[in-house]
């Protein structure tokens, strides 16, 4: 199986890799994206509760960690990811990773823990987006942000409005937050 890496952008672990293995369908948010990400987060992540929902590589949620988040919560179904997931955690000695072997949707229905921003990277083309973005507002932390990136454009919902959004190549990206009457 071979191995690959991607570079962790900022805070306390700035430069350190992450490992990660060959697996179908997973594909690392680019690093040019988790820039602009954490540029739109504030960079400083001090208390914030994360959820990284799709983690694959869990880049988002190891980069959530290095700018001072309180507390990750990874979920990843794929076995042999997640193992990667876990070697990775004990690499970056992250012990407020909290990490699931779990289907996502199978997650939320069972974890009530709010978080102040979820990160959504699921796989393409097969509607994670329409199956997950309607169970989210109850996982939302007063005021919390989700982070989606999808194969498309979103667009404001009587749930969601989006804050901001770019495109990277093929890839669309979001910052979104409940909408408010």
């Amino acid at each position: 199986m071979k191995s690959n890496t991607v570079r962790i952008g900022g805070g306390n672990w700035r430069s350190r890799l992450i490992k990660f293995s060959d697996s179908t369908g997973l594909r690392p948010t680019p690093d040019r994206v988790r820039q602009t990400l954490f540029n739109w987060l504030g960079q400083d992540l001090t208390g914030k509760t994360c959820l990284d929902l799709f983690a694959g590589t869990a880049v988002l949620g190891y980069e959530a960690l290095s700018r001072n988040a309180q507390q990750v919560v990874i979920v990843e179904k794929s076995p042999a990811v997640h193992q990667m997931v876990l070697q990775n955690q004990a690499a970056l000695n992250a012990v407020s990773a909290r990490i699931y072997k779990a289907d996502a949707l199978d997650f939320l229905k069972s974890n009530q823990q709010q978080f102040d921003v979820i990160f959504l990277d699921p796989p393409y083309n097969q509607g994670w987006l329409d199956k997950v973005l309607p169970m989210l507002p109850t996982h939302l932390a007063a005021d919390g942000l989700v982070y989606a990136e999808a194969e498309y454009a979103l667009k404001d919902s009587t749930v969601w409005q989006v804050v901001k959004q770019s495109k990277a190549g093929n890839v669309f990206y979001h910052l979104l937050k409940l909408a408010h009457d």
